[in-house]
């Protein structure tokens, strides 16, 4: 029996610690879906316009061997219907959100990943703004 696993994220300035989260989520199951944060909804949770668009996003993502398919998520709160919708039996979040998605614990498993230590998006944006 196949396992669908998902997960979320903006993926704005793709970087190795990207690639690492959706290696391991890819390796929890047979078939990778990655909702890609919409435009608004990420100037909505971060406050800022990602600097790379959501079409370019979701390009960069979909380009990769371990994912399967990719969507725009258009909204925080219709995670469990995304999950509902691509029958996935994994939900993989970085561990920065421990403990925040146990409530789709009754429609699928539930896995928080380490996050690759030091890189970050918005460390990375900022570097680059000071130089």
């Amino acid at each position: 029996m196949s396992r669908t696993v998902i997960t979320f994220g903006t993926f704005d300035v793709f970087h190795v610690g990207h690639l690492r989260v959706l290696e391991r989520a890819a390796a929890l199951g047979d078939r990778l879906v990655v909702g890609v944060s919409a435009d608004a909804l990420n100037e909505r949770k971060k406050g800022r316009v990602p600097v790379f668009s959501e079409r370019e996003r979701l390009r960069i993502v979909a380009a990769l061997r371990v994912v399967d398919e990719v969507f725009v998520e258009e909204s925080l709160e219709a995670k469990r219907d995304y999950i509902v919708t691509q029958g996935a039996d994994v939900l993989v979040m970085g561990d920065d959100w421990a403990g925040k998605f146990d409530e789709f614990a009754d429609v699928c498993q539930v896995v928080y990943l380490p996050r690759t230590p030091a890189i970050s998006t918005t460390a990375i944006i900022e570097h680059i703004a000071d130089l």
